[in-house]
């Protein structure tokens, strides 16, 4: 089932099979604590932008987020993304990744978020405080395949 796109409610819609490569030299980018803006599109196709945590695991850009969420929706309903990244160090250097998001899984999720919140924060616990993932919210991963990338600096 190459580019097909399966959401948590088991319905599928067609995906691009493209694939471009993150550069690994801007690949901390995706990997560090840098807060990174994802595009997403409104049922009316206007674009919202959130600021988001995310991580890359060499293949896929993996962003965790609320399942209910405006973003969540449009991720479900409108599987095409945009991830930008700026380096805070050097405002001319950038990552922009153009992809679909390939799977959406509920499947550790909280842990996923415990492990950002190390990354961003420091803290070993997502909000900083020790709860049972449900008695927060529920996290939700969005798998990322870049398919077209655009770098600078």
């Amino acid at each position: 089932m190459a580019g097909m796109i399966r959401d948590i409610d088991n319905t599928v819609s067609e995906g691009n099979p493209m694939s471009a490569q993150i550069p690994d030299s801007h690949r901390d980018l995706l990997e560090g604590p840098i807060i990174v803006s994802l595009a997403t599109h409104m049922p009316d196709d206007t674009i919202q932008v959130t600021p988001v945590w995310c991580s890359y695991d060499g293949t896929y850009i993996i962003v965790n987020a609320t399942r209910g969420r405006q973003k969540h929706k449009n991720m479900v309903a409108r599987p095409n993304v945009t991830i930008m990244a700026f380096d805070p160090q050097n405002q001319f250097r950038f990552i922009e990744v153009r992809g679909f998001v390939s799977n959406i899984t509920t499947e550790g999720g909280g842990e996923s978020m415990n492990e950002l919140a190390l990354l961003y924060t420091g803290k070993p616990k997502r909000y900083g405080i020790e709860a049972p993932p449900r008695a927060v919210d529920e996290r939700v991963l969005y798998y990322i395949k870049p398919e077209r990338v655009n770098t600078g600096g």
